[in-house]
């Protein structure tokens, strides 16, 4: 896959990494906007590839009365709102068969959550839609078992498949990231590491995921070390307030100092090479 076939990416020839980042959850018109506004306004100061990430709807939820969504057509007209207003592209997951069509009328990058990517009948409804496929790599999977998840991609007629890396099952309440993984997946196809979601805490007593998200800049600094095409990053003006995994994602405000730091390790690792 090349960054060039994805609709309205800009700063492709900058040799930076992309970022994929947003929301966990689209929660309303307002916040989606505010958040993409500022972090358009960052990558487009650093030249980073940027690709709006919302979900439309949550599905793997710990409990009952957990935050699921808005409503499926009104998250994803938010989701188009975003890609014209700031003329770049969007990201969102699915979790059914019939997710994928309608999903593709809206976004440019349809992701397959990690409990979900060995679902054949998922990951080839969405190869067919011809958009760009983001298979997030099971906590329980190896990173080698990731490549023929990225052959039903492509053996689906769809060449346009990456692979993000979202950390490995360690224990019941734990994540953590083996970076040992990043090279071979990146045989497979462009690899992308998932930074806020290798340090959430899942299966507490409470029902509600926890997190690390103190850790964040020390997970993504070892992933640009380690030659990752992309960061996945969650972000939210009011993390302690947010509806869907506000325990880990990034505050805000955080972010362009985070990612002024990770472009300066970009360029000295690219001098190396």
């Amino acid at each position: 896959m090349q960054l060039k076939n994805i609709p309205q990416l800009k700063h492709i020839d900058a040799n930076n990494f992309f970022l994929l980042s947003g929301p966990c959850a689209i929660e309303g018109e307002e916040m989606a906007l505010r958040i993409a506004e500022k972090v358009v306004s960052i990558t487009d100061k650093l030249q980073i590839p940027y690709i709006f990430k919302g979900s439309f709807k949550k599905a793997n939820r710990s409990r009952i009365d957990s935050f699921t969504g808005i409503g499926d057509e009104k998250a994803l007209k938010i989701l188009r709102k975003v890609s014209e207003t700031f003329n770049i592209p969007t990201v969102t997951d699915i979790h059914e068969v019939s997710d994928a069509a309608m999903a593709a009328e809206y976004v440019d990058v349809l992701q397959i959550p990690a409990f979900l990517v060995r679902q054949t009948d998922l990951v080839v409804a969405a190869a067919e839609t011809g958009k760009v496929v983001n298979l997030k790599k099971g906590q329980f999977m190896s990173p080698e078992s990731m490549k023929h998840a990225a052959l039903k991609v492509t053996d689906s007629g769809n060449e346009q498949v990456m692979i993000t890396d979202r950390g490995t099952m360690f224990g019941y309440q734990d994540m953590i990231v083996d970076f040992r993984g990043i090279p071979t997946m990146r045989q497979y196809a462009p690899t992308v590491l998932d930074v806020t979601h290798s340090l959430q805490q899942p299966n507490q007593s409470s029902g509600v995921t926890g997190g690390r998200p103190d850790m964040i800049e020390t997970i993504a600094r070892a992933g640009i070390v380690n030659n990752v095409d992309g960061l996945f990053i969650e972000t939210h003006f009011d993390p302690s307030n947010a509806k869907s995994d506000g325990a880990n994602m990034l505050d805000l405000q955080y972010l362009e100092g985070l990612m002024t730091r990770l472009v300066e390790i970009r360029k000295t690792i690219n001098s190396f090479e």
